[in-house]
């Protein structure tokens, strides 16, 4: 891939962009995204152009640039335990899409997660309960952890969606929400 910062002007180019990334990542013994002191450069002084905003979870094993292949710039990562939506994650969705032209919204659950897991079989107290609320709403009585994710990554789809200024720039930028599980296991991305 070159180091010159690529236009997508559709949902569909960046996300057969994710997809040929995640191959790549399957088989890489290493980080493949350009990470390169050229590339650094670049963007400092050019700016960033990401092809995608990714919201996934803080999961340490979860690692977007990784899982995609991409490098400085690529990508637009907003991560939150539980990739749950809240006006934060929406106002920099809403920067991300109206202001560096992405054109693909990627909720990215993943597989064993943690903060559903304590939705289904706990009751935290602290700030946690903000994420795990959120969550149980999301997941309702679901007890299976994998089925629970999917319905939790729905659930954030369906909150970007109904945000007025994002539905607005999904009717003229060609914008697009998708969700997708990402499977701890083997690395493997499933879209969904």
């Amino acid at each position: 891939m070159s180091t010159k910062q690529q236009n997508v002007t559709s949902p569909s180019v960046a996300k057969n962009r994710l997809v040929e990334g995640n191959k790549q990542y399957l088989l890489a013994l290493t980080g493949s995204g350009d990470i390169s002191m050229k590339r650094r450069k670049e963007t400092s002084e050019q700016g960033q152009h990401p092809y995608a905003i990714i919201i996934t979870c803080s999961d340490s094993r979860v690692i977007p640039e990784s899982i995609f292949s991409a490098g400085i710039g690529d990508l637009f990562v907003i991560r939150v335990a539980g990739n749950v939506i809240d006006n934060h994650q929406l106002g920099s969705i809403e920067y991300a899409a109206s202001h560096l032209d992405c054109s693909l919204i990627i909720v990215l659950g993943h597989t064993h997660c943690g903060a559903v897991d304590a939705a289904i079989h706990h009751d935290p107290d602290g700030y946690i309960k903000f994420i795990t609320d959120e969550i149980a709403k999301a997941i309702g009585e679901e007890k299976d952890d994998y089925k629970a994710s999917c319905l939790n990554v729905r659930h954030s789809m369906d909150i970007i969606e109904q945000s007025m200024n994002i539905h607005q720039l999904e009717l003229t930028h060609k914008l697009e929400v998708v969700g997708a599980m990402y499977h701890i296991e083997d690395g493997r991305v499933e879209f969904i």
